[in-house]
Formats: C-alpha cells, structure tokens, sequence
C-alpha cells in the first residue's frame, strides 16, 4: 500500500500532502538552490501548506496526482541501488544512463497502471529524484548499490551506510504491486531477487542483458494527452 493508502485508512477524514523530490537533505540544510513537488488533492490546502514551507531557495511545485510523487520517490530507490551495482562493477557511464533511462520507463508504466499521470513521473518527483539519486554516492540507495557491486554482502553493505537504504525495503513491495497489476519491471524485479531471493549479481545482470530488444516506446503511451487519460 501507498503510505497515502495506509493514512486514508487509519485517518479517513484527514487530507494528505506528499512532499518529494530531487533532495539531498545536507544540501536543504545548507540553503543550497532545491525545488520539489508538493501533492495534494485540495489545491487550497496545498497552496498554503506549500507558502509555508516554500521559500526562495525551496521552490514547491504544486500537483494534485499524490500517487505520482508517491510512486516516484520509492521506485527511484531501488533503480538506484541497480545503477550503484554498474558503478561498483565499474560498467560505465553507459550503462547507467541506460538503466537510468529504461528505470525510468518501468517507473512511468507502474506509475500509469496505479492512476498516475506520466506529467508527474517527468517531473521533479519522478525523473528529476530518478535523476539525482541514481547520479550520486551521496545517495544511500546508490553508496549500497556500489558496495554490492564491488562483491561486499548485503548485510555488510547495510552496516557501512550511513542511513537507511530505504531500496533494500521497497524492492519487495514494488516487485509485489508490479505483480498484482501486472506491470513489467525487470530491472527493479533484478534488484529484489538480488536482495531477497539471493540471486547472485551476475546471474542477474547476464539475465538482463540477453533480453530480447524490441521497440523502444512499445510499452509506454505514445504522447502526454493519451497517458493523461490512464489517471
């Protein structure tokens, strides 16, 4: 369940706002330049809320798709931890760009199949999160990743972070809500076998490289207006 599920249930006559975005918190603290997306279904609501979290330097961009920036933020965990794994192998900048740009394409169809719209997956809580965190050791996500790639176990990996890697978690239930909306993930559903079914990495790589190559575009919507009309 979205976290925005599990409140809706637990505290039904209370709104939701999610807040998510390309952050690396130190750089926040730092004042550094930073713009996220602030989700609500109440615009009111999330024009005020946003006023009083925003400032100059933490620019929210208002939306009411919740389970866009919802799914966003969790997916991009665990492509992370898949593009930390090329960079300890040491595969290279194209390889991650790779992952990176068909990481996308499974956050895109997940996102479309739970009532997403494909505007929020390009944006700040989709590719721009996508993009920070699959770019940077100073992301837990892809720090893990790198040391899984340079052969160190998982519990180990765990241990030498300096935070919660919150992809070890997620891979599962993205593996699982993928599986009951029967949405095709193969790199995510790569990270959680290696994570949880103990797959060996190499096993898992081999097995993503002898894919059959298809169309590039055959599994998404072919424009913006059509994909509107999936949420």
């Amino acid at each position: 369940a979205l976290m925005s599920e599990v409140v809706a249930d637990v505290l039904p006559a209370s709104p939701v706002a999610v807040l998510s975005g390309p952050t690396f918190a130190s750089e926040v603290a730092k004042g550094l330049p930073t713009a996220v997306t602030f989700a609500c279904a109440d615009a009111a609501l999330a024009e005020r809320l946003a006023g009083y979290l925003g400032s100059r330097r933490f620019r929210t961009y208002l939306s009411d798709d919740v389970v866009g920036a919802e799914l966003g933020g969790a997916v991009k965990n665990v492509l992370a931890i898949a593009c930390g794994i090329t960079m300890g192998r040491s595969f290279g900048e194209n390889a991650r760009a790779a992952l990176i740009t068909r990481g996308l394409a499974e956050m895109i169809r997940l996102g479309l199949a739970k009532g997403a719209r494909m505007s929020t997956m390009m944006g700040l809580s989709g590719f721009g999160d996508l993009s920070l965190t699959c770019n940077s050791e100073k992301s837990r996500n892809t720090s893990l990743g790198v040391l899984l790639g340079q052969g160190v176990a998982l519990g180990d990996a765990i241990k030498r972070g300096t935070g919660v890697s919150e992809g070890v978690y997620s891979a599962e239930a993205v593996r699982a809500l993928a599986n009951r909306l029967d949405v095709v993930m193969p790199i995510c559903f790569a990270v959680d076998r290696i994570l949880n079914s103990g797959v060996d990495i190499d096993a898992a790589i081999a097995e993503l490289l002898d894919r059959p190559v298809g169309e590039e575009t055959a599994d998404l919507p072919k424009d913006i207006d059509r994909a509107s009309r999936f949420g």
